[in-house]
C-alpha cells in the first residue's frame, strides 16, 4: 500500500480542475434539508426500545444457531473433508463472528442511547442563570488551526465568543509557519491573524453598553430598596427590555451583513447568530407579558438577566503562535499545538532573544513585555471547522459541577453534521457522523465514553494528572494530550481512565462539525481515524489490570464496547476483504448469517430516518464503506508498521478548503479493482453453481460501482489517476554534490558571536567523527 498522498489544495498546488470556485456546485442526490435536527433528542417510544432488545437477542441467537446448525454440522458430516475445508470453516466462522460482534455492539450502544434520550430532562434556563450568577471560575476555549481558510476559522471563533459564560477566553492557536515566503499563503495567514482583533473591536460597543446597563442597575438597586413593586418595578422591566432589544437587534444586524455562500454559512447565520437572537427575543416576550400583567421578576432575577447579557459580549479573544518560540515543541500535530499552550497556562513568561530565536523564560511579575497567560478551571478544545450552539459551555460545565460528577474529566456533545450538504459524498459521510453521535451517546450509558476530539470541555485538574514531563534541547516539554498516535483523543481517554477519571457525553445536539465534501479530503480523514486504535489497546489492558487491583473493575460491557471502538476497523476491513476475495465453500453459507446481520441494518435504517436521512441510505453507506476499504486497510497497516518499527506516523490534517482535493491514485484505482474482481467472482460462481456466493459478489459489484459514480466521480477518477501516474513517473533532478566549504578566516566583525556563545562549538561532533574516520583508514593501511 503506497504511503504517498498527493493533494491539490488552493494554498499549495491549485485546484484539481485548474479553477477555484467559492460556491460548490450542488449535485443531484445531495441533501435538500438545511435545517438541523432538534437540540433535544425526541424521547423514543417503548415500542422502539422493545424492538431494540429483540434485535439484540435475535443477533445472538442467530449466530449461535449458525454455529450449531452449519459449522458444527458440516464438521460432523464431513469428517474426511480435509485440511482445506477445515481451515475455510474456521476462518469463515472467525470473520462472521467478528462482524456479528460489531453489529451486536452497535445494537448495544444504540439501546444505551435510547435509554438516555428517554430519561433526559433539560435543565431549565433559570437554573443555569442562578448557578452561574456571581460565578468565579473561568473557561479557556482553545481553537487549534493550521492552513485553514479565514472564513472557516472566523465562524468557529464567533460561535465560541458568543457562548453565554461569565468568564470566557477564546484563543486561536495558529500553527502555520510564522514567516511563509509564498505571498498567497502569507495573505491568508495575515487575514487569520487579524480575526482576533476584528472580533474584539466588533464586541466593544455592545459590551460597553450592557456592562454599563448592568452597573447602573446594581447602583439603583443599592440606592433604592423598593424596586420590587410599584412604578419603579415597571420602569426596571422596561429598561431591561430595551437592553435585550438592543442585543437582539445587534445580532440580527450582524446576521444581515453575513455572506452566505454554502450550507455552513447558512448554519452560522441561522443557528449561531439568529438562534441566540431568538433566545433573547423569547426573554423580551416574557418581560413584555409580565409588564402587561402588571407583574415583574424579582430584583435578583432581573440582575441575573442583566448578567446574562454581559456573558454574551465580554469574551476575551487572542491569538497564539507556538512556532514563534524556539522553547516550545514544533511537532507537526494538533496534540502538541494544544500542549504548548496548556503548558504555559497559569504562568508569566518573559521572551528572550537567542541565536535560535525567541525562547520563553518563566518569570515573576508582568513588566509589560512579559506574556501572562491566566489559568482557568476548565478548557474547551474546539476544532477550527466546528461550531457550538449558544449554551454549550453553560450546560456542559453545569453537568461537571452537578453532584455525582466530581470525577468526570471530559464532557462533550458528539458533533453532528451540517445539513444541506451540496455533494453526495458529504451527505453520506454526514449520515455516518449522525449515526456515530447516537453510538457515542449510548456508550456513556455503559461508562465506555471516548473523547471524540472536535469539541470537549475538560477539567484542567484532570489534565495535570496525566501530564508527562520531558526535556528536549534543554527546555521542559509538558505533554498533556499524547501525540504517539494520530487519534490523540482516543488515547487520552484511556490515560484519564487509568488515573480514575471518567468521561461523559451530554445527551443533546450542541455542536456541529464539517464533513469532508469530496473523496480526496475524506481519504485523509478516514485513514487517520483507522490509524492508531491497535496501538492503544495495550493501554486499555493496563487500565483493566489497574482497576482490578483497586477493587474497581471495569464492567464487561464497557470492555467489549471499548475494544470494538478501537479495533473494529481492523477486523471489519480484513473480514470484508476475505469475504470479497476468497471463494469460500458454499456449504458454509446459511440464511442465519443474514438473519444475524438483519437487526443491525434495520436499526441503522431506523436511526438514519430519525436523523432526517433516508432508510435506503443503509445501502449507500455499504457502498461508501466498500470504496473506503483500501483507505481503512492503509490506516491499519500504518498502525502495524508503527508497532513494529516504533516510528511515529505523521499527522495529516484533513483539508478544509472549498475546492476539490485530489485523491491518491491508488485509493481511486482500488474501488475499480473491487468491482472488477466482484464481477469475476460472479462469473466463476455462476459457472460452478454457487448461487449464494454469486449473489453476494453481484451485490458488492453493484454497490461499489454505484459508490464510485456517486462519491468519487468518473471524471474525477480519471484526473486523479492521471496525476498519480505523473507523480510516479516524475523524477526530481539530482542536486549537484556540494563541495566542502572553503575555510575562510573571519574577522571579529564577521563572527556570529550570539550563536557561538549560545551553542558553543557546533563542529565538535563533526570533528570527532572525522578523527574516527582517519583512525579507521590508518588501521586498514
Amino acid at each position: 500500500m503506497s504511503d504517498q498522498i498527493v493533494l491539490l489544495r488552493p494554498d499549495e498546488q491549485g485546484t484539481a480542475d485548474g479553477q477555484s470556485a467559492k460556491v460548490r456546485k450542488r449535485q443531484w442526490g445531495a441533501e435538500k434539508r438545511s435545517e438541523p435536527l432538534s437540540i433535544v433528542h425526541p424521547a423514543p417510544s417503548r415500542r422502539k426500545i422493545v424492538l431494540g432488545r429483540i434485535g439484540v437477542l435475535t443477533t445472538i441467537l442467530a449466530w449461535l444457531g449458525y454455529v450449531v446448525t452449519t459449522v458444527l454440522k458440516q464438521l460432523v458430516d464431513n469428517p474426511g473433508a480435509g485440511f482445506r475445508f477445515g481451515a475455510e470453516t474456521f476462518s469463515y466462522l472467525v470473520v462472521v463472528s467478528f462482524l456479528t460482534f460489531s453489529a451486536l455492539m452497535y445494537l448495544t450502544a444504540r439501546q444505551g442511547a435510547l435509554t438516555r434520550f428517554r430519561a433526559h430532562r433539560r435543565v431549565p434556563r433559570g437554573e443555569l442563570d442562578r448557578h452561574f450568577f456571581d460565578y468565579s471560575d473561568g473557561i479557556t476555549v482553545l481553537i487549534p488551526s493550521y492552513a485553514e481558510e479565514p472564513e472557516v476559522v472566523r465562524g468557529t471563533m464567533w460561535s465560541a465568543v458568543l457562548q453565554e459564560f461569565p468568564d470566557l477566553s477564546v484563543v486561536l492557536l495558529l500553527d502555520d509557519p510564522p514567516f511563509p515566503e509564498d505571498p498567497e499563503v502569507l495573505g491568508r495567514l495575515e487575514a487569520t491573524r487579524a480575526l482576533a482583533g476584528q472580533i474584539t473591536e466588533t464586541l466593544k460597543e455592545p459590551a460597553a453598553r450592557v456592562n454599563d446597563a448592568y452597573a447602573r442597575y446594581r447602583r439603583r438597586r443599592d440606592q433604592e430598596p423598593g424596586l420590587e413593586a410599584g412604578p419603579d418595578a415597571s420602569t426596571e422591566v422596561e429598561r431591561l427590555i430595551a437592553e435585550y432589544q438592543y442585543a437582539a437587534e445587534w445580532l440580527e444586524a450582524m446576521a444581515e451583513t453575513e455572506s452566505v455562500e454554502d450550507h455552513v454559512d447558512e448554519f452560522f447565520v441561522d443557528l449561531v447568530l439568529m438562534g441566540l437572537a431568538r433566545e433573547l427575543r423569547l426573554v423580551i416576550l416574557a418581560l413584555t407579558s409580565a409588564r402587561a400583567q402588571q407583574a415583574s421578576p424579582s430584583p435578583e432575577r432581573i440582575a441575573e438577566l442583566y448578567a446574562r447579557l454581559t456573558w454574551i459580549f465580554n469574551a476575551r479573544v487572542s491569538t497564539f503562535e507556538r512556532k514563534r518560540f524556539a522553547s516550545l515543541s514544533h511537532e507537526a500535530n494538533k496534540a502538541m499545538n494544544l500542549n504548548a499552550y496548556l503548558s504555559l497556562m497559569g504562568g508569566t513568561w518573559h521572551p528572550e532573544h537567542t541565536a535560535d530565536g525567541t525562547v520563553l523564560r518563566p518569570g515573576g511579575m508582568d513588566d509589560g513585555d512579559a506574556l501572562s497567560i491566566p489559568d482557568t478551571t476548565y478548557v474547551l478544545t474546539l476544532d477550527a471547522d466546528s461550531m457550538l450552539l449558544r449554551d454549550y459551555c453553560l450546560r456542559l460545565v453545569h453537568l461537571l459541577e452537578s453532584p455525582g460528577n466530581e470525577q468526570v474529566a471530559v464532557t462533550q456533545t458528539p458533533y453532528s453534521s451540517f445539513r444541506g450538504a451540496p455533494t453526495r459524498i458529504e451527505r453520506i459521510a454526514g449520515a455516518t457522523t449522525d449515526i456515530q453521535h447516537i453510538q457515542h451517546q449510548g456508550m456513556t450509558q455503559y461508562g465506555a465514553t471516548f473523547w471524540v476530539g472536535a469539541n470537549a470541555v475538560i477539567r484542567k485538574r484532570a489534565l495535570e494528572d496525566i501530564v508527562e514531563i520531558s526535556t528536549v534541547g534543554g527546555f521542559e516539554v509538558r505533554t498533556y494530550i499524547q501525540d504517539r498516535t494520530v487519534i490523540e483523543d482516543t488515547e487520552s481517554s484511556v490515560d484519564l481512565g487509568k488515573h480514575g477519571w471518567t468521561l461523559a457525553n451530554y445527551p443533546e445536539r450542541l455542536s456541529y462539525s464539517a464533513t469532508p465534501p469530496d473523496f480526496g479530503s475524506l481519504v485523509v480523514q478516514r485513514r487517520r481515524w483507522a490509524n492508531g486504535g491497535l496501538l492503544i489497546l495495550p493501554k486499555l489492558w493496563e487500565q483493566i489490570r489497574k482497576r482490578r487491583g483497586q477493587a474497581r473493575p471495569l464492567l464487561f460491557r464497557e470492555i467489549l464496547l471499548r475494544v470494538n471502538y478501537m479495533a473494529s476497523i481492523t477486523w471489519a476491513s480484513f473480514g470484508l476483504l476475505f469475504l470479497l476475495a476468497y471463494p469460500y465453500d458454499s456449504r458454509l453459507l446459511s440464511p442465519l448469517v443474514f438473519l444475524a446481520a438483519l437487526p443491525y441494518f434495520l436499526a441503522m435504517g431506523s436511526d438514519l430516518r430519525d436523523c432526517g436521512h433516508r432508510f435506503s441510505d443503509i445501502f449507500r453507506i455499504y457502498g461508501f464503506n466498500l470504496v473506503l476499504l483500501p483507505v481503512n486497510l492503509a490506516g491499519v497497516l500504518k498502525s502495524l508498521q508503527q508497532a513494529l518499527t516504533g516510528d511515529k506516523i505523521p499527522f495529516v490534517r484533513t483539508p478544509k478548503v472549498k475546492d476539490r482535493t485530489a485523491a491518491p491514485a491508488l485509493y481511486v484505482l482500488a474501488p475499480y479493482l473491487i468491482v472488477a474482481f466482484s464481477l469475476l467472482t460472479v462469473w466463476r460462481n455462476w459457472e460452478l453453481g454457487n448461487w449464494g456466493n454469486a449473489a453476494f459478489a453481484a451485490f458488492n459489484a453493484v454497490m461499489a460501482a454505484g459508490a464510485i459514480r456517486a462519491y468519487i466521480g468518473l471524471a474525477n477518477s480519471g484526473v486523479d489517476m492521471y496525476l498519480g501516474v505523473l507523480n510516479w513517473l516524475y523524477v526530481a533532478p539530482k542536486k549537484a554534490k556540494a563541495l566542502p566549504p572553503a575555510i575562510i578566516p573571519k574577522t571579529p566583525e564577521q563572527v556570529d558571536w550570539e550563536s557561538l556563545l549560545y551553542h558553543g562549538d557546533r563542529r565538535l561532533n563533526r570533528d570527532l567523527r572525522g578523527k574516527n574516520d582517519r583512525r579507521k583508514r590508518a588501521g586498514s593501511v
